[in-house]
């Protein structure tokens, strides 16, 4: 049975029925919990959700995406239950101001919860993205559908190195991580995300009063860098990122000019020799 879910047992399915008994629970943010054989896009579906009117705290995990998505559209792929693959929706009481750290508050609790697990360093690269020394663990997409805000996240988890999406990724079997088991890993991530997004909504949307920017600054792979910036424009910024405003952008210093991005892809520049 090649098809058959079981047919890898270095990569068995997830339970969706433990996860729920672990994480839906009264006055819990995880109010409902989907595990799927496959799907288009995590996002997709659950923005379709969102505007059907589902409500905050609805969490859906694929096994497999044919048409998962990164950020500036880039398409994402992985072997069928080789990583984590989820979405979650939230509806922010905090104004829409200060909701540009949805994204950033997700990548600080995946760090934090897989880096506790795993036991391997994982820093960020702004704005979201996992990296283990300089290769990408995961990534984070977060997407505004009305009222609500879904945010996507994609882990490697047991990834071989011929599996790899791009020569610059990584997974956590390859970096001799202490857990490859995606159940407590997931229930990880979703508890340590719980945690930091009453903390952010309890301060209104305040990064600094929350410690929200100081957890960032203290796992950020990108401040005090030299950078490579590449705009949405097609401009090319190159300088040194000096840090993180209030309102989650990227400061870098460049030409004697400060610069405040709030959008870009970056590059980390090596120190010359």
């Amino acid at each position: 049975m090649p098809d058959s879910r079981y047919s890898d047992l270095e990569r068995p399915p997830l339970s969706e029925a433990a996860l729920i008994r672990a994480l839906v629970r009264p006055g819990s943010l995880w109010t409902g919990l989907t595990v799927v054989d496959t799907t288009g896009s995590t996002n997709a579906d659950l923005a379709q959700a969102a505007r059907a009117g589902a409500a905050q705290g609805a969490v859906l995990v694929a096994e497999a995406q044919s048409a998962g998505r990164g950020r500036l559209g880039r398409t994402w792929a992985a072997p069928p239950r080789s990583g984590l693959t989820f979405s979650v929706l939230l509806t922010p009481s905090v104004p829409v101001a200060a909701q540009g750290w949805l994204s950033l508050l997700f990548g600080v609790a995946a760090a934090s919860a897989v880096r506790r697990l795993a036991e391997v360093d994982v820093r960020l690269k702004w704005p979201n993205d996992l990296l283990i020394g300089e290769r990408k663990l995961a990534g984070v997409l977060a997407e505004r559908v009305e009222d609500a805000v879904v945010i996507g996240m994609g882990l490697n988890v047991t990834l071989r190195r011929d599996e790899l999406p791009v020569e610059t990724a990584t997974s956590l079997a390859l970096e001799k991580a202490a857990c490859l088991d995606r159940d407590p890993l997931l229930r990880a991530v979703l508890r340590e995300v719980e945690t930091h997004y009453r903390e952010w909504e309890e301060a209104g949307g305040d990064a600094e009063a929350c410690g929200l920017r100081a957890a960032y600054l203290a796992a950020s792979a990108t401040v005090g860098r030299d950078v490579r910036v590449e705009l949405p424009a097609g401009e090319v910024l190159t300088g040194h990122a000096t840090g993180i405003d209030g309102a989650g952008h990227l400061v870098v210093e460049a030409g004697g000019r400060r610069h405040t991005l709030s959008a870009g892809e970056v590059v980390h520049v090596r120190p010359s020799a």
